[in-house]
């Protein structure tokens, strides 16, 4: 199973040498730019459920395509 966890900056350094003691668990940081990736990808999966949902209206990808 893969967790992505929110830790505050001034507790990380604790918490990443805690997981590193289990040897069941293998940790690593994410990258600033794959942090921002996942937060974009987790934002676009809340607002497609929306849409599916009917509470958000969704734009045609044409549309989209022409204003490129």
């Amino acid at each position: 199973m893969k967790v992505i966890l929110d830790i505050k900056d001034n507790k990380a350094a604790f918490v990443m040498e805690l997981l590193s003691s289990l040897s069941f668990v293998k940790a690593r940081p994410l990258s600033d730019e794959n942090a921002v990736l996942v937060d974009e990808i987790k934002e676009a999966v809340e607002d497609l459920k929306l849409v599916r949902q009917g509470k958000l209206k969704a734009r045609p990808a044409r549309d989209l395509i022409n204003e490129l």
